[in-house]
């Protein structure tokens, strides 16, 4: 069902690929990354600014809250940083990913975070597991792009995205040990314009999938019935998250701002609207990754 909802531009930047919004509570602000670039920016909704905190020299694909409000960064090559404000400083690297970079990154109830790396000429991407004691493991299958990942409000089962396939699988999810089993199709998009990419799922339960050359960001109910669908300026449509004091607004991220005149006259740009009567998000999971 189309959404009458109306889109705000609140940061009119021109990312080659805005990606990984999260909102941070401690700060009051919305962080996301524009991937090719490297660079880490930052909305402030009090002052409606927006700024660049980080350049990078390489790609940067997404990024968790630590327990202690610092960012880990998810680069080119495997490579994990911890951001404070200061120069990024590496806290581990996946070796096996040295050929690749990450993609969408989620912490999870107990401080985890999974992360998948994106295809090469020569192997599909992994999902792997950042466990608190430091250890890192590839934990599950190949994946044509893994993308956007979310849990149910149970914690009993979590979302994964498989890009290229136009599929979202759901797991069985056990929070004690992470371990993701019994993986089954929640959302088959096949037979419609665009894939799906990053995601968040509200405090109700229902999914919101960004919509990459779709234009739009999908709202589905547990059963992955269609609620409502959001349109957009722009022709990449990447990811999204709550944000706001008390996460009524949904920020949603964009790509192609690098040929508007293909793309759309927002492609790049970030967007907020409002959550529908009653609807709110939750705070993100904080990870809880060891960085000493």
């Amino acid at each position: 069902m189309e959404s009458s909802t109306q889109v705000t531009r609140v940061a009119d930047t021109r990312c080659e690929t805005g990606e990984g919004p999260i909102w941070h509570p401690d700060e009051g602000v919305l962080f996301w990354c524009d991937i090719p670039s490297g660079r880490l920016l930052r909305y402030d909704p009090k002052r409606d600014r927006h700024e660049c905190v980080l350049d990078g020299d390489d790609a940067l694909s997404g990024v968790t809250i630590q327990e202690d409000g610092a960012l880990l960064l998810f680069r080119a090559g495997g490579r994990v940083e911890r951001f404070d404000g200061g120069s990024p400083s590496t806290v581990a690297t996946v070796g096996d990913a040295a050929g690749t970079r990450f993609n969408d990154v989620v912490a999870d109830p107990k401080g985890r975070v999974f992360a998948g790396t994106m295809p090469t000429g020569n192997r599909l991407g992994r999902l792997y597991r950042f466990d608190t004691d430091g250890s890192i493991e590839h934990v599950e299958g190949a994946y044509d792009i893994p993308n956007g990942m979310g849990y149910t409000t149970a914690r009993d089962a979590m979302y994964v995205t498989e890009s290229n396939a136009k599929t979202v699988y759901r797991f069985d999810y056990d929070p004690e040990t992470g371990a993701l089993t019994r993986r089954r199709t929640f959302l088959d998009v096949r037979g419609e314009a665009g894939i799906p990419d990053g995601m968040a799922v509200d405090a109700d339960g229902d999914v919101w999938s960004a919509r990459w050359n779709g234009s739009a960001v999908v709202r589905y109910d547990a059963s992955a019935t269609e609620r409502e669908r959001v349109r957009f300026p722009a022709a990449k449509v990447s990811s999204v998250a709550f944000g706001g004091p008390d996460y009524r607004d949904v920020y949603v991220t964009t790509a192609g701002g690098d040929d508007r005149a293909s793309e759309g006259d927002g492609a790049g740009a970030l967007f907020r609207f409002p959550a529908p009567s009653g609807v709110r998000g939750t705070a993100p999971f904080r990870s809880a990754f060891p960085t000493d």
